[in-house]
């Protein structure tokens, strides 16, 4: 019996001020008899429990959502997303409107220049026109080719002003001649030299007049 305690006495491990650490090796219980669990089983445990505890104690967490949270983490994406894009959409949109209306304005414009070069062109041909309608000089063929084009310029915006009787105005007509009356209240057309011409609001040519006024 002696030599079997002897044998079966556990070893120090360690020396020094380190603390004595006794590992019992033995697959028998000495005092029940049974055999005992393999000690790879507890040494890998314990490894494993070791190196639970050495590691990372976060590791463990998952931040990442899940379910509900997950999905509504991407609808707050996608939203954004497609806010983003309406932005850039609505942006565009109002590039392209006042490209559009920049371009209807320059192409007005061109139109307006170019029917106002036409007009200044024919003014001495209207001029003669006018004259002989005056004096009863245009009548025939004439007379309907003179009206066409009245029609024609009628067409393109083009408006012939200036008549007797209207009251002067400095902004539609220029006075070459100027008459007094003293029973006159205000100063009007008294006679169309040559009929003023406009296209819309613009003034081509004012009317050439003479004009009778107070003193």
């Amino acid at each position: 019996m002696t030599d079997e305690n002897t044998q079966g006495t556990p070893e120090p491990e360690g020396s020094g001020d380190t603390p004595f650490q006794f590992t019992d090796k033995r697959k028998v219980d000495p005092t029940s008899g049974e055999a005992r669990a393999a000690s790879g089983a507890a040494s890998s445990g314990a490894d494993d429990a070791g190196a639970t505890e050495g590691s990372d104690p976060l590791a463990a967490l998952d931040f990442e959502p899940e379910g509900e949270a997950a999905e509504s983490a991407e609808v707050l994406k996608a939203k954004a997303e497609a806010a983003e894009h309406l932005d850039a959409l609505q942006r565009e949109r109002a590039s392209f409107t006042n490209y559009r209306n920049r371009s209807l304005r320059d192409q007005e414009a061109a139109r307006t220049q170019g029917t106002q070069d036409v007009l200044s062109a024919l003014l001495p041909v209207l001029d003669d026109i006018e004259r002989a309608k005056q004096h009863a000089e245009l009548s025939g063929p004439m007379a309907a080719i003179a009206e066409k084009l009245d029609a024609s310029l009628a067409r393109f915006g083009i408006e012939r002003f200036g008549a007797v009787g209207e009251e002067f105005d400095p902004n539609v007509h220029e006075a070459l001649m100027h008459n007094v009356d003293p029973d006159a209240t205000a100063t009007t057309v008294a006679m169309v030299v040559e009929p003023g011409y406009r296209i819309g609001e613009k003034v081509v040519r004012a009317a050439r007049v003479g004009v009778v006024g107070p003193e």
